[in-house]
């Protein structure tokens, strides 16, 4: 699988870590940058990310928080980016809301903890059925205006 990653400097030791990981699980990895730990705002990255979604099949976003990243990649049309902060988000996000960008703080999640949540989110399926109605209704952007 093809997966993209992308951090601000607050998440990008988390990021290199678990690129390294997705790299040994067999994984096409597409790094978005940052490249350090030199301050850089967040949007920046959540938008070339999102930009090149072409370019990946599943897309990891980590800030310090998570929330900004996450906020940000889901401004796009076709991109249902969750906040996952245990195994039980990142299966039921994939289940039910076919998501297909996860978002990570690296201030609250440790390595191990994100690697479990990130194997879970690679590995589950979209249910479809009666989900689809309602992930069609989020990127047909209902409601909005």
């Amino acid at each position: 699988m093809r997966v993209g990653f992308a951090s601000d400097h607050a998440g990008y030791e988390l990021k290199e870590r678990l690129m390294a990981w997705a790299e040994g699980q067999g994984h096409v990895v597409v790094d978005f940058g940052t490249d350090g730990t030199e301050s850089v705002d967040y949007p920046d990255f959540a938008h070339r990310a999102a930009a090149g979604k072409d370019s990946w099949e599943r897309l990891v976003l980590i800030c310090g928080s998570g929330i900004g990243m996450s906020i940000a990649a889901n401004r796009y049309v076709g991109i249902r980016c969750a906040l996952v902060t245990c195994g039980e988000h990142a299966r039921l996000s994939r289940e039910h809301n076919n998501a297909n960008a996860i978002a990570f703080g690296q201030k609250l999640t440790n390595f191990a903890r994100a690697q479990s949540f990130l194997r879970l989110f690679l590995m589950t399926e979209f249910d479809g059925g009666r989900h689809q109605a309602r992930v069609d209704k989020i990127d047909g952007g209902i409601g909005l205006g």
